[in-house]
C-alpha cells in the first residue's frame, strides 16, 4: 500500500509540474506574440503620426509652422479662419527630454495644431521633435530661467512673425481659438498680457504658470528689454509670481481675460476639479484669485481657453468636446460679441459656397445612413382603398 501510495504521489505530481509547465509556456508565448503586435501596431501608427505631420507641419529653425488651420469638412469656420490670419499666435511649450513622448508628443497632436507657430523649449536640443535646447537643468527652480531664455529665443526669432506669445506647459490643455477671441480686442502694439490673475506680492497681480498666458508684441519687447536694462533679474525660482513682477516694472497691464459676462477663461485646473470640486476655504486658491471664485457650472467661460494638469489621454478628451460634440437643435445660449472692428458677415458668394458644402455634406450623410436608396426613387405609398372596394383582390406587387 506504501508503494502504491507513493507512486500515486509521483504520478500526480508529474500531471500537475507538466500541466504548469505548459500553461507557463503558454504564458510566455502569448505574450511574445501581443508583444509583437503590439510593436508592429506602434510602428504603423507611428508611420501614420509622421504622415499627418508632414501635411500639418513646416519644421523651420526648431519650430512647426502650421500649414493649414484645422477644422472640419463642410464646417463653417469663417469667423475663425478670419481670426487665424488676423491674430497670429506663437504658442510655445515648455518640456523636458523625460516629457517628449509621455505629455509634449499629444499636445503636439491635439490643440497645439490651431497655433500659427509652435516651438517646444526644453534643456537641450532634439532636431526630430524638434525642440529647442535653452542651455539649462531640469527641475521646478529651472522654472524661470527656462521661461526667461524661451521669452528672449522667441523674440530674436520670431518676433515679426507673430503678434502674440502664448507660454503653455506640456500638462496644459489651450482651445486656441477661444484664445483669439479674447485677444481680437486689443492690438499687439499694447503692452499688455493676459491669462488666469492672481493677486499676492505684486500690486496689479500676476498670472498663473499652470493655466498658461499670453504676451502682446510690446510685452515681449519691454520683457526682454527689461532684461538688457537690469529692470528685471533672475528674483525668484517662482516663475508665475517673477514674471509678473517683472511685467510691472516694464509697465505691461495685467489684462482682465474674463468673458462679457464675467466668467473666468484660463483654469489652473482640470474641468472636473472647477465644475465639480468643493475647495476647502483653507485651500490657497481663494486667496489668490484676483476675482471673486465661482464653484460649479459658472466657474467658466463657454469660451474657455486653457486648462491645467491635463494628462495624455485627456488631452483627447477635451480635443472632441470642444470640437467635435454638439448637441443637437441648439442655438448656443452664450452668444458672445464680436470682436471690435470685426465684421463677420458673409458675403453673398460665400454664403452661397457654404450653403452649397453643407447640402453636399447632408447629402452623402443622407446616403451613408440607407444605403440601399442610392439612386432610388422613393416608392410613392399605394393610395388608400375606398370602401367599397375593400373585398377587392390586392394587385400583384410587380
Amino acid at each position: 500500500m506504501k508503494a502504491i501510495g507513493s507512486r500515486f504521489s509521483f504520478y500526480a505530481g508529474f500531471v500537475v509540474g507538466t500541466f504548469t509547465l505548459y500553461v507557463f509556456l503558454r504564458q510566455v508565448s502569448f505574450e511574445k506574440t501581443l508583444s509583437s503586435q503590439h510593436a508592429s501596431h506602434d510602428k504603423v501608427r507611428g508611420s501614420q503620426l509622421l504622415d499627418e505631420d508632414e501635411k500639418t507641419w513646416k519644421k523651420e529653425r526648431s519650430a512647426l509652422f502650421n500649414l493649414r488651420h484645422p477644422h472640419h469638412t463642410g464646417e463653417d469656420s469663417y469667423m475663425a479662419d478670419e481670426l487665424y490670419k488676423k491674430v497670429r499666435i506663437l504658442c510655445w511649450v515648455m518640456t523636458g527630454p523625460n516629457n517628449l513622448e509621455t505629455k509634449a508628443r499629444h499636445v503636439k497632436s491635439t490643440w497645439s495644431r490651431h497655433c500659427n507657430i509652435v516651438v517646444f523649449m526644453s534643456s537641450v536640443d532634439d532636431p526630430d521633435f524638434p525642440t529647442v535646447g535653452l542651455g539649462t537643468k531640469e527641475g521646478r527652480d529651472q522654472l524661470y530661467w527656462k521661461t526667461i531664455r524661451a521669452f528672449h529665443y522667441a523674440y530674436e526669432h520670431y518676433i515679426h512673425e507673430a503678434d502674440w506669445f502664448l507660454k503653455a506647459d506640456d500638462d496644459t490643455y489651450v482651445i486656441v481659438d477661444n484664445l483669439r477671441w479674447v485677444l481680437a480686442n486689443h492690438t499687439p502694439d499694447e503692452p499688455i498680457y493676459f491669462g488666469r490673475r492672481f493677486k499676492p506680492y505684486t500690486k496689479q497681480g500676476y498670472m498663473s504658470g499652470g493655466a498658461g498666458y499670453v504676451l502682446s508684441r510690446e510685452a515681449l519687447r519691454r520683457f526682454v528689454e527689461g532684461f538688457k536694462s537690469q529692470q528685471c533679474t533672475h528674483t525668484s525660482s517662482v516663475e508665475d509670481l517673477a514674471m509678473g513682477q517683472c511685467m510691472e516694472k516694464v509697465g505691461v497691464l495685467a489684462g482682465d481675460s474674463r468673458d462679457s459676462v464675467q466668467r473666468e477663461t484660463f483654469h489652473p485646473f482640470v474641468p472636473e476639479h472647477h465644475l465639480t470640486g468643493k475647495f476647502p476655504k483653507s485651500f490657497w486658491y481663494w486667496s489668490y484669485c484676483y476675482y471673486p471664485i465661482s464653484e460649479g457650472p459658472n466657474c467658466c467661460s463657454d469660451l474657455s481657453v486653457s486648462f491645467h494638469y491635463v494628462d495624455a489621454s485627456h488631452m483627447y478628451l477635451l480635443e472632441y468636446y470642444a470640437y467635435h460634440l454638439r448637441a443637437f437643435g441648439y442655438k448656443y445660449r452664450f452668444q458672445p460679441p464680436n470682436p471690435r472692428g470685426y465684421d463677420f458677415k458673409l458675403s453673398n458668394s460665400r454664403k452661397a459656397a457654404v450653403e452649397k458644402t453643407n447640402q453636399i455634406s447632408q447629402e452623402k450623410g443622407q446616403d451613408r445612413d440607407d444605403p440601399s436608396q442610392t439612386g432610388k426613387k422613393q416608392e410613392a405609398p399605394p393610395p388608400a382603398a375606398d370602401k367599397d372596394d375593400h373585398a377587392a383582390p390586392a394587385e400583384k406587387k410587380q
